[in-house]
């Protein structure tokens, strides 16, 4: 994973901040005006995917693969997730409630219909990271979504999406790691 660079004084400063205000903060040392910057961290629960737990894993993966400013990690035991994905008999679809929070559901209509697993979960994180469908659309448009066809496996995000969710998470200071825990993404 890549990571942005910001000066020191004014990481220090933004991570006591967001302590104080959000009561959860990653802990650093001051920086030199060259360090990276962190990536935001958002946790997802996947308790609920039942079958389509290890595709949920897989989106997420992709989406750390593929941008520097978010990563996307399992929540640990015991803490609330930014973002919580269940499997129903629906269609599948995002919730979001804030930029890089909500409930996403892995409908089994659309995989019975014989869509890629992997690519719905892709897309769905995609809706928390930001990304509006992007209908009609080609295979390449993670965004596209269903309007792909069935044939589409592609679960990455192309190029634009990929600035789009960056755009999305540019400026943000620090991890945000569940209450109790403090710590630094050092890659």
């Amino acid at each position: 994973m890549h990571v942005r660079m910001l000066n020191g004084g004014v990481a220090a400063a933004c991570l006591v901040a967001l302590s104080l205000t959000a009561g959860q903060a990653a802990a650093a040392a001051p920086r030199a005006a060259d360090a990276p910057l962190a990536a935001r961290v958002l946790t997802y629960d996947a308790g609920g995917s039942a079958e389509f737990k290890s595709a949920v894993n897989r989106g997420a993966a992709i989406w750390n693969e593929s941008v520097d400013a978010v990563e996307l990690r399992p929540v640990a035991a015991g803490q609330r997730a930014n973002i919580r994905v269940l499997a129903d008999n629906g269609w599948p679809r995002a919730l979001p409630t804030t930029l890089g929070n909500g409930t996403v559901y892995i409908g089994r209509q659309a995989v019975d219909q014989g869509y890629d697993t992997i690519r719905i979960s892709s897309h769905e994180l995609g809706h928390i990271l930001g990304l509006p469908d992007r209908k009609p659309g080609p295979c390449s448009s993670l965004m596209s979504g269903s309007t792909a066809g069935t044939s589409c496996t592609n679960p990455y995000p192309n190029a634009a999406e990929k600035a789009e969710v960056e755009g999305n998470f540019a400026g943000v200071l620090a991890e945000r790691a569940p209450a109790g825990r403090a710590e630094v993404i050092v890659d």
